[in-house]
């Protein structure tokens, strides 16, 4: 089993920033890709931005320039570095580990990017 828990979230005024974590445990071998999802009320999920097991990353367009993914092997984490936040970013925001043909998904952390 792999265990994904995303921290972080919270309230911030628009042109802010936050940064999300994701801490990944349990049998994390083999892990090929770990990735930020964003679900808004009303809307479908989409993907924000993912980081492969070789450190290839790629983002969304949407937020592009303005969130960065990253991770730290040692602590077995990834974080999404949100800067320049819009009220369109309010979402709950969620961590996804990928592991053959299995994602595992955390249970997400609310961003809420209002005044």
């Amino acid at each position: 089993q792999v265990q994904v828990v995303e921290s972080g979230g919270g309230l911030v005024q628009p042109g802010g920033s936050l940064r999300l974590s994701c801490a990944v445990s349990g049998r994390i071998s083999s892990i090929s890709m770990l990735g930020w999802y964003r679900q808004a009320p009303g809307k479908q999920r989409e993907l924000v931005a993912t980081i492969h097991s070789g450190g290839s990353t790629d983002t969304a367009d949407s937020v592009k320039g303005r969130f960065t993914i990253s991770r730290d092997n040692a602590k077995n984490t990834v974080y999404l570095q949100m800067n320049s936040l819009k009220p369109e970013d309010t979402a709950v925001y969620y961590c996804r580990a990928t592991r053959g043909a299995i994602g595992h998904w955390g249970q997400g952390t609310q961003v809420t990017v209002s005044s």
